[in-house]
């Protein structure tokens, strides 16, 4: 739990990644699984939705990767 002079920031994860750690990085912001956030994302892709694919490759190009300190 963070506390209220603590923020959070969104940031590209270096431990919990598949391919460039967005996923990780969105799961620790939200505080919900990682393996979660990939099944929706290949499942909005698979359905057709082509939208998931541009924002993950925003995020990736935008996203800072996290200190590894």
């Amino acid at each position: 739990m963070t506390t209220p002079t603590e923020t959070r920031k969104l940031r590209r994860s270096t431990t919990n990644r598949m391919l460039a750690g967005v996923c990780g990085g969105w799961a620790r912001l939200l505080g919900v699984d990682a393996t979660i956030l990939r099944i929706v994302f290949v499942a909005a892709t698979i359905l057709g939705i082509g939208t998931p694919v541009l924002l993950y490759a925003a995020c990736w190009i935008l996203m800072p990767e996290e200190d590894s300190a």
